[in-house]
């Protein structure tokens, strides 16, 4: 879809590509199954497979391709000879004219067991703010609602919304609500883990309020 001169597509799971005819980003890529325009960026989240995928980021590499990634995704991706920077929550990286900021991403009331939560505070995962062309994109990470949400301040909110590890399509909403984004796309569904119909559930309860696109995968 076109948004304000860029274009956002969504491949699968919470891997996007976002293009402003100049520079080409892509989100946590996972099961790329074609092949696309080169890979000007890529920004990773964390280091599960799911948002990882050494495969995947092999089929959108160039030489020239930069890599921006949660610092624990070190070792996974120190076989690619391509230019790394590993991030913590608060840092901000400018490549091209890109501005991409680290924020918070974690869990708080979605449990492994007992009450160790599947992603830590303590971890240091990140989402990004991306922005390209001065337009501002949010890609949540795997998270629940938290206070950090406060002060996300976004033109395109991308929001995880299967539940289990990451917001229920009502915990999303809340966070489009807390955000206040123009536009808000949701994520991490259709892999095994949550459904277009929690998607749909997002939209409808954002209905009136925030408006919401559901993409369709070009994948």
């Amino acid at each position: 879809m076109e948004y304000k001169g860029i274009e956002i597509n969504w491949l699968h799971h919470d891997c996007f590509q976002i293009n402003n005819g100049k520079t080409i980003v892509y989100t946590d890529p996972y099961k790329v199954q074609n092949t696309y325009k080169n890979a000007d960026i890529i920004v990773i989240t964390h280091d599960h497979y799911d948002h990882m995928d050494l495969n995947s980021i092999k089929k959108l590499i160039t030489p020239k391709t930069q890599i921006v990634a949660q610092k624990d995704c070190k070792d996974a991706l120190d076989p690619l000879e391509n230019e790394k920077m590993f991030v913590s929550p608060g840092e901000i990286v400018i490549i091209d004219g890109v501005r991409i900021e680290a924020v918070p991403s974690y869990n708080v009331n979605k449990f492994r067991q007992g009450n160790e939560v599947f992603h830590p505070k303590e971890k240091g995962n990140v989402g990004f703010i991306i922005t390209i062309s001065g337009i501002r994109v949010y890609l949540a990470g795997d998270t629940d609602v938290i206070p950090e949400m406060e002060n996300i301040r976004t033109d395109v909110a991308l929001l995880p919304v299967s539940g289990i590890y990451v917001m229920t399509p009502e915990e999303a909403a809340q966070a489009a609500a807390i955000i206040r984004p123009s536009l808000a796309i949701p994520m991490h569904y259709g892999s095994g883990i949550g459904t277009e119909e929690d998607a749909e559930k997002f939209k409808k309860l954002l209905s009136g309020r925030i408006r919401v696109e559901i993409l369709r995968s070009i994948d």
